[in-house]
């Protein structure tokens, strides 16, 4: 992607600058959160299928990002082949029947009781897509030369957010899922060795008896998640 002919600072005027009233400021805020409320987490998936084209988009979305030094240290990779989705489950489930047989240890698992999940993990299947996430942890400039990629972690999991909002504001629901480890990813995806993949979203419309645990409705409040100084 990058030039080392090209690296250097050109200031540009800001673009697309929404000069809102403060009154407006505060109406958007108020709207997108009402919008994003309503976001859930869903493991029951339609067979309704979803267009590559909307997949395209929200990734688009999420590459728009801010990242260290604008390295956008993230790759995507979106599977609906059956008989991949098929492979990265039953991968998964691997790991999964480890994890919960006692690998995770009796407090983790008592954690995870009232969200209702185990090693069984149809909607990797079941969902028309997935959207593998990969961090890359170095890069190559045009001329094949290394360079190193900074606040990798940081800057993808921000990547991350921006695709889960636009998913949902697209009308999608979509599962996080992160097995460990996931180094199955690379081989079954055909990844390169500096990727290393750190989420699963399994993306589609939800069931007709889609159904989410209740405790997934218990957020904390916003005195809780806020300090404010000054």
């Amino acid at each position: 992607m990058f030039s080392r002919e090209t690296i250097s600072y050109k200031p540009i005027p800001l673009p697309d600058r929404a000069d809102f009233s403060d009154e407006k400021v505060l109406a958007e805020a108020k709207a997108y959160y009402d919008r994003m409320k309503r976001r859930h987490t869903v493991r029951d998936f339609s067979d309704r299928p979803v267009a590559r084209e909307v997949i395209e988009e929200c990734v688009r979305t999420a590459g728009t990002a801010p990242s260290g030094a604008n390295h956008q240290p993230w790759h995507f990779a979106a599977i609906s082949n059956q008989d991949v989705k098929r492979q990265i489950r039953e991968a998964a489930e691997d790991e999964e029947r480890r994890f919960y047989e006692g690998g995770a240890g009796d407090e983790w698992l008592k954690a995870l009781e009232p969200i209702g999940t185990n090693d069984h993990k149809p909607h990797l299947e079941d969902a028309p897509w997935l959207i593998v996430v990969f961090a890359q942890r170095w890069g190559y400039f045009d001329d094949g030369t290394r360079y190193k990629n900074y606040y990798v972690p940081e800057s993808t999991g921000i990547a991350c957010g921006f695709l889960l909002a636009a998913l949902h504001h697209a009308g999608l629901v979509a599962l996080t899922h992160t097995p460990n480890p996931m180094r199955f990813l690379n081989k079954v995806l055909d990844r390169p060795e500096s990727e290393k993949p750190i989420m699963i979203i399994a993306v589609g419309h939800p069931s007709s008896e889609a159904k989410v645990p209740a405790v997934a409705k218990l957020k904390k409040p916003l005195h809780e998640i806020l300090s404010v100084a000054g």
